[in-house]
């Protein structure tokens, strides 16, 4: 057992979006990334980023909402905010109230633009896709005591 997860058993990786109520059960998932260059793009992890900034209206608080290192976070926002002609957040200083961070209007449009491509892409999945996504096999169940458990994937390539 490594050392954090001693220390603080409960965090864990990102879990995974739940799907939506409005999904058909058998409707496949979508995560995308759009690239606008090079070294500018936008995917989930910034998103739901941005979200917690505009929910928490603080960056640290936003990266813990999402399980992720404040440095993470700041190095995040901090791309964004180079990457794009206009401002995605703003910060303030700390002071007698503590510091803080917001959305520019600029940061709501591209929260609203990448939900709104997401929302379609996933209706066109599942148009496309659901005949297929009934095939899917369902997930491991645990096994019966005395059994071997089942294999796992490997989380990261051998070399």
């Amino acid at each position: 057992m490594s050392i954090k997860a001693r220390k603080n058993p409960s965090r864990s990786r990102k879990a995974r979006p739940a799907a939506r109520a409005d999904a058909p059960a058998s409707a496949p998932g979508i995560r995308f990334r759009v690239d606008f260059h090079d070294r500018c793009s936008v995917g989930s992890g910034k998103i739901s980023l941005l979200e917690g900034i505009a929910r928490t209206g603080s960056l640290s608080q936003a990266a813990r909402d999402v399980g992720m290192s404040y440095r993470r976070a700041w190095l995040l926002v901090d791309s964004l905010n180079a990457d794009f002609d206009t401002a995605v957040t703003s910060a303030t200083v700390g002071g007698s109230g503590g510091g803080g961070a917001q959305l520019t209007p600029f940061g709501r449009e591209l929260i609203d633009a990448y939900r709104g491509l997401e929302d379609r892409l996933r209706a066109l999945a599942a148009a496309h896709l659901s005949g297929i996504a009934a095939h899917a096999a369902a997930p491991h169940r645990r096994s019966p005591a005395g059994s071997p458990p089942p294999r796992q994937r490997l989380s990261r390539p051998l070399r």
